[in-house]
């Protein structure tokens, strides 16, 4: 299509511009507009993804009267999926803007000259160097700005005043920079969940003094960073995974801040981890407001974001999904296949096989001694088919070359298991094959929750998954939407409390119509529905590493996640921390136990124990 604003990923076209292009695809946008039943007037310009099966209807108003005019409402539709959202823009102080209209119009179009002048000002003003940095008001405005230019009607002209005096000079960004004695919260994170290894380039964008570098380079890890204060010379390269951690709370300017995450995003090559404090109204109140934020007793200021209102910022900011990892961690992945590698490994059962299986007699003399010269190779097969709930192809599993030596290959091998093994053997294989379904249709409903990306985005493992356990992408997505919608019938989830702690949890506490509390080491004894209630709240506050007790509140649709102090080792262990998750207003209220002596003491531990249950 060559009328058009094209970027890499999408093409702009303005609705003057439909008779110029192909009949039947302007026929296509004006039906899927009439099917959402959005009158013409109410959008000018049209969006087209080149790397999904989406469009925008984007509503510029004033497309002719402003030189750079403010977007006030994008409804993306993914046909793909059928489903549209809707984002109003026409309060935002902050709205993207709208550059080179005359790109989007034909060349006769009247105004196609007026427009090119435009562009040509900002170009000639050097406004389009940083092209990444001038799709929002307020940095479009600083840019102008900095390049000593004010608008005027729409038009650019010599700022007689360039250089402006805040009072942001007073501020001492340097002393938000922490001395630390051990890897930072984040950096504990992307070990924990191995992105550590080894196989990983990180940079630490912010780094501060530079203690996680120091950290990881010892080793071995290629491991660089930049800082405005301590390392203000050092080069900001691009790496496979990229660390904002703890900055954009302590950036007064807000448009410095948007800057700051969009520099470290265009850095990675496959993750960004973006970190900020938490705080809640009654923390914030003490202490001075200034601009967004406030001021600290040091003379920094620190801006305090709510757990969603963080993950918000961060999507708005980037047009990406963030994952909770953590309170006031995200990870936003630019690899999107590794991204779907993570959440189905976050929710896919960890199984603690135990052999129940033995070699049992066999007419079949040279299977029985194939068998048992092979045994330690059979065994390790045996367990990773128990763990994929089906055979591993050839780079699913480590040994398959010794397989394929001595058996053929991964049919006739498995074959010989069952053989030897017997009628047990078959039975625990059937098992395997349920739980290993029943992970993925927890992976996939949750995957819907957050509107994750479609088949062609998924890894080629999981591919084979859905070919095996639901032989088509559209079934096993048609079933985890079935999954999803049910956590919002409070009969069933009611049902499925009580069924889980008649029958599969360990051990429970359930107050009849009201909620059920477990330990969270029993998460994986929940039916699905369950899973899929919990793991929402999951994806709203992050991982548990710091929690004991899970509570579901049955009518409510919310979650409450319980930390104990020594709750391992004190028979009454006292309560230091409660979060409560609303998954219906997507957002997390923080509850923490400050004063030790005031702690509510948890009575009856036993009942949140099993301890003939290995977990």
């Amino acid at each position: 299509m060559p009328l058009g604003k094209k970027l890499p990923d999408a093409h702009y076209l303005h609705q003057d511009g439909l008779a110029e292009i192909d009949k039947q695809l302007s026929g296509f946008i004006i039906a899927v507009s009439n099917a959402l039943k959005i009158p013409l007037d109410d959008w000018q310009v049209i969006k087209l993804s080149k790397t999904e099966f989406k469009l925008s209807l984007l509503s510029y108003p004033t497309f002719f009267t402003e030189a750079y005019p403010a977007l006030t409402q994008s409804v993306t539709v993914d046909l793909s999926k059928l489903e549209h959202r809707i984002t109003q823009y026409l309060s935002s102080d902050n709205p993207p803007i709208l550059h080179r209209k005359e790109t989007m119009l034909p060349s006769s179009h009247a105004s196609y000259d007026e427009f090119e002048a435009i562009t040509q000002e900002g170009e000639n003003a050097g406004l389009y160097a940083k092209s990444r940095m001038i799709g929002f008001k307020q940095s479009w405005e600083k840019i102008i700005q900095q390049h000593g230019y004010e608008l005027v009607d729409g038009r650019l002209f010599r700022s007689s005043s360039f250089s402006v005096q805040t009072d942001s000079s007073n501020i001492d960004r340097h002393k938000t920079a922490l001395v630390r004695h051990d890897l930072s919260s984040p950096m504990k994170h992307l070990a924990k969940q191995s992105y550590l290894n080894g196989d990983y380039s990180v940079f630490d964008y912010g780094c501060g003094r530079g203690d996680d570098l120091r950290e990881l380079q010892a080793h071995g890890l290629e491991a660089l960073g930049w800082d405005p204060n301590f390392c203000p010379d050092a080069d900001k390269v691009e790496s496979d995974i990229v660390n904002i951690g703890f900055v954009i709370n302590v950036i007064e300017d807000a448009i410095e801040r948007t800057e700051a995450i969009r520099g470290a995003w265009h850095l990675s090559r496959k993750l960004l981890v973006v970190s900020a404090m938490l705080a809640n109204d009654s923390f914030i109140s003490q202490f001075t407001p200034y601009k967004d934020g406030v001021i600290t007793s040091r003379n920094t200021f620190q801006k305090y974001y709510a757990q969603a209102e963080l993950k918000g910022y961060i999507e708005r900011t980037l047009d990406e999904n963030a994952i909770a990892v953590a309170p006031g961690i995200y990870y936003i992945f630019r690899d999107k296949i590794e991204e779907q590698r993570f959440l189905a490994k976050r929710h896919q059962r960890h199984h603690q096989w135990h052999q129940i299986t033995t070699p049992t007699p066999t007419s079949e003399e040279q299977a029985r001694l194939l068998f048992t010269q092979h045994q330690t190779l059979l065994t390790a097969f045996w367990d990773r088919c128990l763990e994929l709930g089906r055979l591993p192809v050839d780079d699913e599993f480590a040994e398959s070359a010794n397989i394929t030596m001595h058996f053929g290959n991964a049919k006739k091998a498995f074959k010989l298991l069952i053989q030897v093994q017997g009628e047990s053997a078959e039975l625990e294989f059937k098992q395997a094959i349920a739980l290993r379904r029943e992970d993925l249709l927890v992976y996939f409903a949750l995957s819907q929750f957050e509107q994750h990306k479609g088949y062609s985005r998924l890894p080629d493992e999981q591919k084979r998954d859905i070919k095996i356990f639901f032989d088509t992408y559209k079934v096993a997505i048609n079933e985890a939407k079935v999954l999803l919608f049910a956590i919002a019938d409070t009969q069933l989830i009611e049902k499925a409390c009580t069924d889980a702690h008649d029958n599969k949890l360990p051990a429970s506490k359930l107050n009849n119509g009201h909620s059920l509390e477990f330990h969270k080491k029993y998460l994986s004894y929940l039916p699905a529905l369950l899973r899929v209630y919990v793991g929402a709240a999951v994806q709203l506050y992050g991982e548990l590493d710091e929690i004991d007790l899970v509570k579901i509140h049955i009518t409510s649709g919310k979650v409450s996640f319980m930390g104990y102090d020594n709750f391992d080792t004190s028979p009454l262990p006292t309560l230091r921390e409660r979060i409560k998750v609303k998954m219906w207003q997507l957002d997390v209220d923080f509850f923490d136990y400050v004063e030790v002596d005031k702690r509510p003491v948890l009575i009856n531990k036993e009942q949140y124990m099993n301890k003939n249950v290995e977990t």
